[in-house]
């Protein structure tokens, strides 16, 4: 789903649409459909799964719904560790690489351009590093109706939670093929209305510091 605030246009060619079904959403129809679940798409740790995110439409909608809220803080560090909650919490799956490509750098651009300290940012920063490697890991380039990527492997998620006090995250990641296909035999809560568990992780990570999660992959 494509951000076309600057193009009349809702597809990129006649061959794409005939091949893919490629037609992009307008802003006002993503806000409106955002709107439905508005407080969700506000609360900065709720999760969001485009499973055609084309070049981010509403990904990035959700993302400044987020970002939205850290406009009062004064720490860059707490800045920075809040605004890695609001990316691990958005997921986007797209059979094309050009398009998975376009809306990882979409999203990494709006985080950088909400950075209070932006311009005084260096190419090196070790935030960079991380945001840059989150969105790697949440957006794939993949077929979300067979469950596996480009490379034909198994969708993986990484789960990023957030540890209180100490800005660090955890990780775990998850086959995407099995938590879609559990959560459609069986109900998503229990009798207490407590999300349930349908499948152990893949893999389980030691907790990092935000600014060293690119480090997982030397783990």
């Amino acid at each position: 789903m494509l951000d076309n605030q600057n193009s009349k246009t809702q597809i990129k060619s006649r061959q794409r649409v005939a091949d893919h079904g490629e037609v992009f959403t307008n802003p006002r129809e993503v806000n409106a459909m955002l709107d439905l679940v508005r407080d969700e798409s506000f609360r900065l740790d709720s999760r969001f799964l485009e499973p055609a995110c084309g070049e981010g439409n509403f990904l990035i909608e959700i993302l400044r719904r987020k970002l939205s809220l850290l406009q009062d803080l004064k720490s860059q560090t707490e800045w920075e560790f809040q605004s890695l909650i609001a990316v691990g919490s958005c997921y986007g799956i797209d059979i094309l690489p050009d398009n998975a490509e376009v809306c990882r750098t979409r999203l990494e651009e709006y985080v950088l351009s909400q950075h209070p300290a932006s311009e005084r940012l260096p190419v090196d920063s070790p935030y960079l590093f991380s945001l840059r490697y989150m969105l790697l890991k949440n957006i794939v380039c993949g077929d979300a109706l067979t469950y596996r990527t480009a490379e034909n492997k198994s969708i993986t998620f990484c789960e990023w939670t957030p540890i209180a006090g100490s800005m660090q995250f955890s990780r775990r990641d998850f086959q995407f093929d099995f938590l879609v296909t559990q959560s459609h035999q069986y109900s998503l809560f229990d009798e207490q209305g407590e999300v349930q568990s349908f499948d152990e992780p893949v893999h389980t990570y030691p907790p990092l510091h935000y600014t060293q999660l690119y480090r997982y992959d030397t783990l």
